[in-house]
C-alpha cells in the first residue's frame, strides 16, 4: 500500500459580500508531492469567467488526464516486456461529464485515443497491439478505481 498526497489551496480574493453573492473567484492551486504546483479552476463550462481561470486545470480534465497517463504508463511497460520499442505515445483523451440523476453530474465516459509510433524492427501485430491495450487497461490503478466507462480507441500513428 502507498499513499499519494495532493493539496488544494483556495483563498478569497474578494470581500465577504462578494462571496455570499456568488461573485468570487474559484481559482485555486493544486499542490503535489515534491512541491509541484499547478493552477486549478472549475471548468469554464460550469463556472464562467471571471469566476474561473482559463489557463488552469479543471477537475474533469485532471481526471481524464489521470486515466490517460495511467494507461500510457502501463502500456509502455508492457510493450517493453514484450520487446517492442516505443518511439512516441500521444493521446488526445476525451472525458464526458453527463447528468446521472436529478442535480447530479458524473464523468460517465473517457475515450482514450492513443497514437503510438514504434521504433526498431519489431512492431506488434493488430492483435498484439489490442492485447497490450487490454492488459494496460486491466492493470491501470485509476481505471480500477472508477465506475466510469473507459474506452481505448487507438489512432493511426
Amino acid at each position: 500500500m502507498s499513499e499519494h498526497r495532493a493539496r488544494v489551496v483556495w483563498r478569497l480574493a474578494e470581500d465577504a459580500k462578494a462571496f455570499v453573492a456568488g461573485r468570487y473567484s474559484r481559482a485555486h492551486t493544486l499542490g503535489f508531492e515534491d512541491g509541484l504546483e499547478v493552477p486549478g479552476t472549475p471548468s469554464p463550462l460550469i463556472v464562467p469567467a471571471p469566476w474561473s481561470r482559463t489557463a488552469a486545470v479543471d477537475p474533469e480534465a485532471a481526471f481524464t488526464a489521470a486515466l490517460s497517463a495511467c494507461h500510457m504508463l502501463w502500456f509502455l511497460d508492457l510493450a517493453k516486456q514484450a520487446g517492442f520499442a516505443v518511439a512516441s505515445y500521444e493521446d488526445d483523451a476525451v472525458g464526458t461529464l453527463a447528468r446521472v440523476g436529478r442535480g447530479r453530474l458524473a464523468m460517465t465516459r473517457v475515450v482514450l485515443g492513443p497514437r503510438i509510433v514504434f521504433a526498431g524492427d519489431k512492431t506488434p501485430t493488430a492483435e498484439e497491439l489490442a492485447n497490450l491495450h487490454h492488459r494496460a487497461h486491466e492493470l491501470c490503478f485509476i481505471a480500477n478505481s472508477v465506475t466510469t466507462e473507459v474506452m481505448v480507441e487507438p489512432r493511426e500513428g
